[in-house]
């Protein structure tokens, strides 16, 4: 059993840590409020007041924070993981950053004598609570061995992906399919609905023929029941889609139908949706249609 210093207790990581917990290992976790720091305590694990006491005696730092400029200042920043951590260490950010950003972690982190992971994750809030994640890991292969007895209490596919980075570019390429995914889940109810079809019955049926997806499958009844409590934020996919397109220029790939959809993701942040779920992209075909959104 590992001891382990969870960084970032919010939708995710609460879940995250409490699964942790129930595997058998000593977490200490800090958050920047304390009520998930409260709630993991109640859950078996230990409470800390700053990144140093949660990383002092850690072998393994576990961050997952919101964005770059949060990673940036929990792993690198003053009073941060690699101030306190010591050499040998592993620290794995299960953040969705840049690619760039990840690599200036584990260039910094190197020169410290500290080992990084980028271990980012996709299965939204349900994923986290049922621990079936799909986690992409870039980094050393031997610390990704050494990981993945960890990785395999929060998710069920848990692949290496290449060397530091890696892991980011692919969980971009997942925000990508995602948005897509659900932009046209949203365009389809809208159709449905304005065709006169039942639409339970139709997102059903659809769902167990090619049109099917994880998507249509965890999305359906927050589109059906227009019930956006955030399992992942429209502002954070926003954010993610800032990543794609940028990464995808910089190699030079055409993103031309994932284009439009940032679009319609920062038009949806734009019209104030940016605090509901990501499904919540079915608001903005519904203003398209002309129909009245509360």
């Amino acid at each position: 059993m590992s001891r382990i210093a969870f960084i970032g207790l919010g939708i995710m990581g609460s879940p995250m840590a409490a699964n942790l917990v129930k595997a058998g290992h000593t977490v200490t976790g800090f958050n920047l409020t304390q009520p998930p720091i409260d709630k993991l305590v109640a859950d078996g694990g230990r409470a800390a007041g700053s990144i140093a006491e949660a990383v002092a005696d850690a072998e393994v730092v576990i961050t997952m924070v919101p964005a770059d400029p949060q990673v940036e200042q929990v792993i690198l920043g003053e009073g941060g993981v690699l101030e306190n951590a010591k050499p040998g260490t592993l620290v794995i950010d299960m953040s969705s950053i840049t690619p760039q950003t990840s690599i200036k972690v584990a260039e910094a982190a190197a020169a410290k004598g500290v080992r990084t992971l980028d271990a980012p994750v996709s299965g939204g809030e349900a994923g986290a609570i049922e621990a079936v994640l799909s986690i992409m890991v870039g980094g050393a292969a031997a610390d990704f061995a050494e990981a993945k007895p960890l990785f395999d209490v929060l998710g069920t596919t848990v692949i290496h992906v290449g060397p530091a980075g890696a892991g980011q570019t692919v969980k971009a390429a997942n925000q990508l399919i995602v948005a897509v995914n659900i932009q046209v889940v949203a365009e389809a109810v809208v159709f449905l609905e304005n065709a006169g079809v039942d639409l339970p019955a139709a997102l059903d049926v659809l769902a167990g023929g090619l049109a099917g997806s994880t998507v249509l499958n965890r999305k359906k009844a927050n589109m059906v029941d227009r019930q956006f409590a955030p399992g992942f934020r429209i502002d954070l996919h926003h954010k993610d889609m800032g990543i794609v397109t940028a990464a995808a220029r910089a190699v030079e790939a055409p993103l031309p139908v994932g284009s439009l959809v940032a679009q319609l993701v920062a038009s949806a942040r734009a019209n104030g949706d940016g605090s509901l779920d990501h499904s919540a992209l079915l608001r903005g075909v519904e203003r398209l249609a002309g129909r009245k959104v509360n």
